[in-house]
């Protein structure tokens, strides 16, 4: 019933086996990919048709995890996978970046790859074997995929590489998480977060990739012997060199001429001028060689633009190739702000800001290892306005998603250990304009907006975004690349880091690859860029400040022992609800016994912290304590102190001069501050007002003399016996209640006889 075709190669100590032929048939291309015990299924389909004036290629790559994969259930209300997550939008992208240029120009039917994670082990990442599989997939298709292509993550461990870490071990253990795509002959995409590494290690890491890429390739092209369907046939017969050299004659000039104006929004005007003297030229022509014209056009555009690089070194504005904008940097841009930055070099600028959050701020993510929590967020966002256009503003799209990633890797780095400074941290970065490279202007905007806000980062991060016109053997590396010369060039390259190294490097290929020659030339002349950035972010903020914002939370840390936590926490709750309802902080606890206290307050913070330490600390005899009457009887006034700690304060011990009743000197409520006396076995404990001065909290001198020596109950006889006489006869004579007795201390108790005293003073 099946034709099933099987490879496998054993890879990184792990099986890696690709199978088609057995599952989803009626697509065009599917591969079963499994590594480990994780396993993706990868289908493509592709239109057998252009759609009637279709002038792009409309590729689209979906990456979708089932949670069934990892044996759960989804978490919320919704039980089945909705909407894409960050990590399946951000994989679908890391799996179409370097497909997309390995098709041919021209070629515009649309494509589905669909990515599927089925089975998930917990230790081998589905992100790579997904690239495999679509890789695999697209092989075996037939469509003209100018592949194969592999995908590998490398990481770095004790100066040695290592294959396929896992993901979330890569940085943990070890100093990098670097994902590789790239051909049998060149490296089509890069990815990474790094701690700081060279341009000669993070160089080597790639090289290491690539070699164990071909791997991969080996095996997929073994597939294919064996399962490929028949190729398409492309109509590339038609020679457009006549209509492209008639336009060159038409409006080639005034194209040369747009390009030499430096403000973007002139050159715009002169381009799109050009444009519409060349759509006039075709206006009664058909509306295919309209649409090829127009196809043309950007062609002229990019050879005359290129051509101006590689022979005269001339850039679109008048730029050295290695020289980056002017820049200019202001922070506490924004006065409520806890902290926030305006970056902008030459006319792209993003206002970024930085919020600090508590641990309940903390994101929580559900995914197939079940739910985690993020305490670091980089939100960006790029409204229409930013690049002088009309359009679509509202939720972000998959490229927002992307380059917030991007910059959220550059600057995680260097953040402080969570320990250290307890804080959830969010930047918010809005392009407000936009010509070239506005994730890397939100790396140095949103580093400055965290320095601002007093973060205590390892180093400042600057980012660049490097260029590539690619001719033959001719080739042109860029700083600084504008909108323009990334539409019109060969690669988008951008580096992020500190003066120490690279904390992350991004890298997309438009053409079939590019060497190792040109990675280490970008990368030297990237690092030459990124101190000159530095530089220059340093006139507006040179390090974090030392205090944070009068808007900002304050959260302070104590460590208490995991024996006293049921008590802070109290029965369903109770007591640590009542801290924060009385203090109004915020108070989280853990495990561990580590309490985080948290207000913009700082008497709040320490009335949290005073209430936690009495609940916790054993009170000591002979030290002074405020505290609150909470209950009066007729013997005395019973104290809160301590925040959960109560003692009896016995009316004789209220003042030096005698006192009737206990309600002459206290009301239940009222602050007193008490001296311990006395803890007895059990644990309760005797106090005293009258040693403490109430104004001040300082111990007073004791003028009342020596209690008298107790009389050793053993003297007294068998009760109602011995010296007493009968109960309610000897001494102590008149009915029960009726009794008139004076203690040791000067006291007197008037009816009641000894039940209602506490234990520690029935012998007095």
């Amino acid at each position: 019933m099946f034709d099933t075709k099987t490879v496998s190669i054993e890879w990184g100590g792990k099986t890696l086996t690709l199978e088609t032929g057995r599952i989803a048939r009626q697509a065009d291309g599917a591969v079963l990919a499994t590594y480990g015990e994780t396993v993706v299924l990868c289908a493509v389909t592709a239109a057998k048709s252009v759609k009637e004036g279709q002038d792009f290629f409309p590729l689209t790559v979906h990456y979708q995890e089932k949670f069934s994969a990892a044996g759960r259930i989804p978490g919320g209300f919704f039980k089945r996978e909705r909407g894409a997550t960050e990590k399946e939008t951000l994989t679908s992208r890391l799996i179409d970046r370097p497909i997309r240029p390995l098709f041919p120009e021209g070629f515009y039917n649309e494509i589905n790859v669909i990515c599927q994670v089925l089975s998930f082990d917990g230790e081998t990442e589905a992100d790579i074997v997904a690239m495999i599989a679509a890789s695999a997939a697209l092989t075996i298709s037939g469509v003209p995929f100018m592949g194969p292509i592999g995908g590998v993550r490398v990481g770095f461990v004790d100066g040695e590489y290592t294959l396929n870490p896992k993901q979330d071990k890569a940085l943990e253990d070890g100093r990098l998480d670097l994902v590789v795509a790239a051909t049998q002959d060149a490296v089509m995409m890069v990815e990474s977060e790094a701690k700081e590494l060279t341009e000669d290690e993070m160089l080597g890491a790639v090289m290491f990739a690539h070699d164990e890429i071909r791997k991969v390739i080996g095996a997929i092209v073994n597939l294919a012997e064996q399962g490929a369907k028949d190729a398409w046939t492309i109509d590339t017969s038609d020679d457009k060199a006549a209509m492209k050299e008639e336009l060159r004659g038409l409006i080639g000039e005034d194209i040369a001429a747009a390009y030499k104006l430096t403000d973007k929004s002139a050159r715009s005007d002169a381009l799109n001028a050009a444009r519409a003297k060349a759509k006039a030229h075709y206006a009664e022509a058909d509306g295919q060689t309209a649409m090829v014209a127009g196809k043309l056009v950007k062609k002229l555009e990019a050879d005359i633009v290129r051509g101006a690089i590689l022979k005269d070194g001339q850039r679109i504005d008048g730029r050295k190739l290695d020289q980056v904008r002017p820049i200019e940097s202001i922070v506490g841009f924004l006065p409520r702000a806890h902290g926030s930055a305006l970056f902008t070099r030459g006319e792209t600028q993003a206002i970024c800001t930085t919020t600090l959050g508590t641990k309940e701020s903390e994101q929580m993510i559900d995914g197939l290892e079940g739910l985690s929590y993020s305490n670091f967020m980089l939100h960006y966002n790029f409204p229409p306005y930013s690049v002088g256009e009309v359009g679509r503003f509202g939720a972000p799209g998959r490229r927002e998603i992307g380059h917030g990633k991007l910059a959220w890797r550059a600057l995680h780095p260097v953040l402080p250990k969570h320990e250290d400074f307890p804080y959830t941290i969010r930047i918010l970065s809005d392009i407000t304009e936009s010509n070239g490279s506005s994730s890397m202007a939100t790396v140095c905007g949103g580093c400055l907006s965290m320095m601002d806000a007093g973060v205590p980062i390892a180093r400042p991060v600057s980012g660049i975004a490097m260029g590539l016109i690619l001719e033959g053997d001719d080739f042109a590396v860029l700083s600084d690349i504008l909108g323009d010369e990334d539409h019109l060039g060969d690669m988008d390259f951008k580096v992020a880091g500190t003066e120490a190294g690279i904390t992350t490097m991004q890298m997309d290929i438009k053409v079939a690859g590019i060497t190792q020659e040109i990675m280490a030339k970008a990368l030297e002349q990237a690092k030459a860029g990124r101190a000159h950035i530095l530089s220059e972010m340093h006139k507006a903020l040179g390090s974090a400040r030392t205090e944070l914002s009068a808007h900002a939370p304050r959260i302070e840390t104590m460590q208490i022992d995991k024996s006293k936590i049921r008590d802070v926490i109290g029965t369903g709750g109770k007591v640590i609800r009542e801290i924060v309802a009385e203090t109004g902080a915020k108070v989280d606890i853990d495990d561990e016994g580590v309490i985080k206290i948290s207000s913009s307050d700082l008497s709040q913070i320490e009335a949290a912290r005073a209430w936690i330490q009495g609940i916790v600390e054993e009170p000591e005899i002979g030290k002074i304590y405020n505290g609150k009457v909470v209950n009066i009887v007729d013997f005395g006034a019973f104290v809160n102190f301590m925040g959960g700690k109560d003692g009896l304060v016995h009316v004789s011990e209220m003042k030096n001069e005698r006192v009737e009743k206990p309600t002459d000197v206290v009301s239940e409520g009222q602050e007193v501050k008490v001296k311990v006396l006395e803890i007895d076995q059990r644990g309760k404990v005797r106090l005293s007002m009258r040693v403490v001065d109430q104004e001040t909290g300082e111990e007073l001198e004791d003028t009342r003399p020596p209690r008298e020596p107790r009389e050793p109950r053993g003297d007294r006889g068998p009760r109602g016996g011995g010296d007493r006489g009968p109960r309610g006869g000897g001494d102590r004579r008149g009915p029960r209640g009726n009794r008139d007795r004076k203690d040791d201390r000067g006291g007197r108790r008037d009816g009641g006889g000894d039940d209602h005293m506490p234990a520690f003073l029935k012998d007095d």
